[in-house]
């Protein structure tokens, strides 16, 4: 009996292993080739690619053995420097043109020079230290009057966090893909969907991919879910940190902790602090100085540029940073930033200007582009929205506590029992239509929304079974 050969490997494209080489800050090995193109590729076909690549002059070898790196060669630059000369647009392999200004080209050349030509350096105090809080401004008035009227709420008068919890369930996947899509992370945005409403892990995917969704998910809900959205504060910070890396630090107990030693930036030349102490002021600085910061547009700017620059964490700075810009939007009700479509490469170049140079146009030029995406993309949605009822904008505090009270006491929710437990702020006239509230909302409780209550699925199961016992004989 004959065995069937394994199917052939798919040809490799010369042309996407190129961009691949080319898009990386710094000379790349086969091992990260290999996790960018997929186990349907093997080594041999790869390795075959590479030496004809670089026979021809497209890629140049670098290093001996394991050592060995590869780096775009003299025939795949022409075509990136031809882009650089471009007045008004960066474009990516494979990512959409993002228009840039003038100094953001400027910092962009810059941070494109070869590593060699970079000169190392360290943490900078004196770019912070001349910031001053509704004094200094990174974004101009003019701009930041456009962003206001950009991302401006519909309603103005409701509750801070009302539009993003308008959102929340389009928000979770778009920010918890955007996001973990700059960090390497190879999920789509179907798979980001169906793990985050269904459960479902992607197939092919590592669980450290997984894991990072998962904890967007989780931390986007913690400044969006709770009641009032949390203060911007070092305690915030922290709690951010603890849930977008639990499960991916080396160290456990680097988890929701500030750094005390040395780390490396991979593909840059600064030199971040290392002294515990030293660190732990210089977080509360900047933590104290984005608090005093009246404008929300330019408070999330000057924490995306402050927290990454100082990387008060063993890892996950970015991350952190990116959900903690979103927590004056939050606050003051505007649209949320979600990221998507923001092009990884021209991200990067823009943390390496602020890394590297103390420049904040390129990153600045990133910023705008992506909150005026964000607004298009949410506009949509917001316009579909069905308008709130007023009752339940009013009384939605008193409204969520009963229901969770109800819930953990395995209490029935019934007219009486509900009656029984009307909250004192909920005035007479409006009793009967608050019980009416809250009942309509107990026939549409399920584990997918009783977080919404702050309820946790197994509390709600138990809750169930509990109404569908019989009742005790008499």
């Amino acid at each position: 009996m004959n065995t069937p050969s394994p199917p052939a490997a798919p040809p490799l494209d010369p042309e996407r292993l190129v961009q691949l080489v080319v898009a990386q800050p710094e000379a790349v090995g086969i091992a990260q080739l290999e996790q960018a193109l997929g186990p349907q590729v093997t080594r041999r076909t790869l390795q075959r690619q590479l030496a004809a690549l670089v026979q021809q002059g497209r890629i140049r070898r670098e290093g001996k053995a394991r050592a060995v790196r590869y780096a775009p060669g003299p025939a795949s630059t022409q075509g990136a420097l031809r882009a650089s000369e471009q007045p008004d647009a960066m474009v990516a392999a494979g990512e959409l043109s993002l228009p840039l200004s003038s100094e953001g080209l400027a910092v962009r050349a810059l941070v494109r020079r070869p590593r060699q030509e970079r000169l190392p350096v360290s943490y900078q105090t004196a770019f912070i230290e001349q910031y001053q809080p509704n004094h200094s401004a990174y974004l101009p008035t003019a701009l930041r009057e456009q962003l206001h009227a950009m991302g401006r709420a519909p309603r103005t008068e409701a509750p801070a966090g009302t539009f993003a919890r308008d959102i929340l369930d389009r928000l979770l996947i778009d920010l918890s893909w955007a996001s973990s899509r700059l960090e390497g992370n190879t999920y789509s945005r179907l798979d980001t969907e169906r793990l985050i409403e269904w459960g479902q892990a992607a197939a092919g995917k590592d669980a450290l991919e997984t894991q990072m969704i998962l904890n967007h998910k989780q931390a986007i809900e913690y400044l969006v879910q709770p009641p009032e959205p949390p203060a911007l504060s070092t305690e915030t910070l922290i709690a951010l940190h603890a849930l977008l890396s639990d499960g991916l630090m080396a160290d456990p107990l680097a988890c929701g902790r500030l750094r005390n030693g040395a780390v490396e930036i991979t593909g840059s030349v600064y030199l971040p602090l290392a002294f515990g102490p030293r660190i732990e002021e210089l977080f509360g600085i900047v933590a104290g100085m984005a608090a005093e910061i009246g404008d929300p547009f330019e408070q999330a700017f000057f924490l995306m540029v402050h927290l990454p620059y100082l990387q008060p964490f063993a890892d996950i700075n970015k991350r952190v940073s990116r959900l903690a810009a979103n927590i004056p939007f939050i606050r003051h009700n505007l649209c949320p930033l979600s990221f998507v479509d923001v092009p990884k490469l021209t991200y990067s170049d823009a943390i390496l200007g602020v890394y590297e140079l103390n420049r904040i146009e390129l990153l600045r030029d990133v910023f705008v582009w992506a909150y005026e995406r964000s607004c298009q993309q949410y506009a949509a949605v917001r316009q579909a929205l069905v308008p709130p009822d007023p009752l339940r904008l009013r009384y939605r505090q008193p409204l969520s506590r009963l229901i969770a009270e109800l819930v953990r006491s395995q209490s029935a929710a019934s007219p009486a029992e509900v009656q029984a437990r009307i909250p004192a702020e909920v005035p007479v006239k409006d009793r009967d239509a608050f019980v009416d509230l809250v009942l309509a909302e107990f026939r549409s409780l399920h584990p997918g929304n009783a977080v919404r209550f702050g309820l946790r699925p197994l509390e709600l199961e138990l809750w169930q079974q509990s109404q569908a016992r019989p009742a005790p004989p008499a």
